[in-house]
């Protein structure tokens, strides 16, 4: 489980990031790839996209305890780039795996890189959002990365509202 399927992404990361959070969770958040401050801890989502999306957790009411956190990638790409599809394949079974284990009600696929690659589609993040869609047993829901709403604030209504429609399909309180 050391991951040098990918030499560029093996020789450039300090570690490899794996998921975290409850192993029983219903939620699974899915993202892109670890950045420098995950490569530096070894934990997925804990840079500045990470500290924004712990408010958003909050803000639906849960606690970041009560999901489960991985990416497509357990590597950081060189220069933050995008994944690459050959990479995303090499992570798939790791992926999978975490899916098997947890088996979660829902998965929440926070930005285009993780949609596609779970979904096995080339549709952009905007036509995905506001859907939802199946994977083994879980409904997929798919919403912009919190990196994005760094980048493009105004984006932040539109993850909100995707997260109300994601708690009022798992059946729990949505804020007002």
């Amino acid at each position: 489980m050391s991951g040098t399927r990918c030499q560029e992404l093996a020789s450039a990361r300090t570690q490899t990031v794996f998921g975290v959070g409850n192993p029983q969770a219903r939620f699974l958040f899915i993202g892109e790839a670890p950045g420098a401050d995950e490569d530096a801890q070894g934990e997925p989502f804990v840079g500045a996209a990470g500290q924004l999306l712990n408010k958003i957790i909050v803000a639906c009411g849960l606690k970041r305890e009560e999901v489960y956190i991985c990416n497509i990638l357990r590597c950081r790409p060189p220069g933050n780039r995008k994944p690459l599809p050959e990479e995303a394949g090499n992570c798939r079974e790791w992926l999978d795996g975490q899916i098997a284990v947890i088996d979660p009600d829902f998965i929440v696929c926070w930005g285009a890189t993780a949609a596609q690659n779970l979904m096995g589609t080339e549709e952009s993040i905007g036509r995905l959002r506001g859907r939802t869609f199946q994977h083994g047993r879980a409904t997929v829901l798919c919403t912009y990365h919190p990196s994005y709403l760094l980048r493009n604030p105004p984006a932040k209504k539109d993850v909100w509202e995707d997260m109300k429609f994601f708690l009022k399909e798992a059946g729990l309180p949505v804020p007002a």
